[in-house]
């Protein structure tokens, strides 16, 4: 949900919608050019009582965690002269709504280099935090704080976020301020190929929520989901989230996502570093110079890159795809993410064999398995079988596929081995979420407070 960190209002005027596809359009590559980025967060505590951490204040607090990390090279950015993120190298380290630290990688060649760079992340992050007395959860979602426990950070967008959804959901709150996912962002080479990745990547999406289900507790107890991260989803605000059907129907292009992005309600429009309340809004009305907050004004570039980061569906075209349907976790899920999809859609045979397995799945079948991966993982049925038997025919693909790329480590492995905990999972049914419950119900002696231990980095 990271921002972009521009003052907002630069740059030529919009003024038509083909200049909005086009913007799409600019992210086409060539297959040599095609990198991997990774995104993950994570929840940040207080070692002495497993609070959640605030903004600023006495004992350790993220304020001082993000004035650590400029030890290693990171550049402060502020917002009303407090540091609400930090850049380095092509990555940034962002703040979600309730705290949740997010490091948003650079775009990269391997899954081996993605995963050094989340480990010399978590390496730095670990230094720091241990100096103020902290910690970080690998889970996705809170196991403990209500939400009136968990602080706001001062970023002026989520107030606005926060405000609205009250209004579009019931959930949206649990989103913002206790949800934590890893995403995996992947390029494409041309309008047909975009097209064949989001449909196979949307359809496979419930089998990811499946494999890093991590959520199970909420409020110091099970809350009855494997991933309730990814059924929070499914009522936060309908007019920007879901599986996005139209995306399967005859047709479908960068013109017909600009048409939904276009319908979807704006949340706001940066000017001059300040954020203005367009929630509700029409950026329709926007191209047309009718927004009524900014009379007369034309949106540009940045205001339509930030309506579209603003838009949640399973999967996410900018002028790249991301992959958003996974729990956090530990280390190694962290690098089986961008692993996982990297296989499938970087390899032409594997992604044309998973077109070809989910190309006569319909809607309904779909939308039943994002529920059903939600509640039961990959106990979920599927026609005469179940989720579990189609993780494992995906993962074979994807191995094969990352064979197939040929990126090797230093010594000479494929990316193929980042994939050795999901086919464990896949083999024995079994959700991480689901051996989190059998640790509480057993020797956790239905505590929740062993996973500050067990589940940190």
């Amino acid at each position: 949900m990271s921002g972009a960190y521009n003052a907002g209002g630069e740059g030529p005027h919009i003024e038509a919608k083909s200049q909005l596809i086009d913007h799409i359009a600019q992210g086409e590559k060539p297959v040599d050019q095609w990198r991997i980025g990774v995104e993950h967060e994570k929840f940040g505590f207080t070692l002495n009582d497993h609070a959640p951490l605030p903004y600023e204040g006495e004992g350790p607090t993220v304020c001082k965690l993000l004035k650590g990390l400029t030890r290693f090279g990171w550049i402060p950015i502020e917002e009303a002269g407090k540091p609400v993120a930090l850049k380095r190298d092509g990555g940034s380290i962002t703040l979600e709504p309730g705290g949740q630290f997010e490091l948003s990688g650079a775009t990269l060649d391997s899954v081996h280099e993605t995963c050094r760079e989340v480990n010399t992340h978590l390496r730095e992050v670990r230094e720091v935090a241990d100096e103020i007395g902290a910690g970080f959860l690998g889970l996705g979602f809170s196991p403990k704080w209500a939400l009136a426990e968990t602080p706001i950070m001062p970023k002026d967008r989520y107030a606005i976020m926060k405000a609205y959804m009250s209004r579009v959901g019931r959930l949206g709150h649990q989103m913002m301020f206790r949800s934590c996912t890893v995403q995996t962002n992947l390029d494409f080479s041309s309008e047909t190929d975009m097209v064949k990745k989001l449909r196979v990547s949307l359809a496979l999406q419930p089998v990811v929520t499946a494999l890093f289900a991590n959520s199970p507790f909420g409020d110091g107890k099970p809350n009855g989901f494997m991933s309730y991260r990814a059924h929070v989803w499914t009522d936060t605000d309908a007019a920007r989230t879901g599986m996005l059907p139209f995306a399967f129907e005859e047709g479908f292009g960068y013109e017909q996502y600009v048409d939904w992005a276009l319908d979807a309600p704006m949340y706001f429009v940066k000017r001059n570093s300040i954020f203005h309340d367009a929630s509700g809004k029409s950026f329709r009305d926007f191209l047309k110079g009718k927004l009524d907050i900014l009379p007369g004004q034309l949106p540009v570039i940045s205001d339509w890159e930030d309506h579209l980061s603003t838009l949640f569906p399973e999967v996410r075209l900018k002028t790249f795809l991301e992959q958003r349907g996974a729990d956090g976790g530990p280390w190694n899920r962290l690098c089986a993410l961008p692993d996982f999809w990297a296989g499938l859609l970087y390899d032409q045979t594997a992604l044309d064999a998973a077109w070809d397995l989910v190309r006569d799945w319909t809607r309904q079948e779909r939308d039943a398995l994002r529920a059903g991966s939600a509640r039961i993982a990959l106990k979920t049925p599927f026609r005469t079988t179940t989720l579990q038997d189609v993780a494992k025919q995906v993962l074979a693909l994807s191995r094969q596929g990352l064979k197939s790329r040929q990126r090797l480590n230093a010594h000479g492995e494929h990316e193929a081995l980042f994939l050795d905990d999901l086919d464990e999972i896949a083999r024995t049914g079994v959700s991480p979420a689901e051996y989190l419950l059998e640790r509480y119900y057993g020797v956790w002696g239905e505590s929740v407070e062993p996973v500050f231990k067990e589940t940190a980095y």
